[in-house]
């Protein structure tokens, strides 16, 4: 399995998790909804640097 399609499993499961047991996604904005910001801003990080590495 390639290292960029683990990346982005941990990152579909971090997703659900946030949505399913910390309600990232509810109807009042908070502070909660940074941590989707900062997930996605770590999977551009990985993506980025399993890519470097491969080259």
């Amino acid at each position: 399995m390639d290292k960029s399609t683990i990346v982005i499993i941990i990152y579909i499961a971090g997703l659900i998790f946030g949505a399913l047991v910390l309600d990232i996604w509810s109807a009042n904005t908070s502070p909660k909804a940074l941590i989707g910001i900062g997930w996605t801003a770590l999977l551009l990080v990985g993506l980025f640097l399993t890519e470097k590495k491969d080259k």
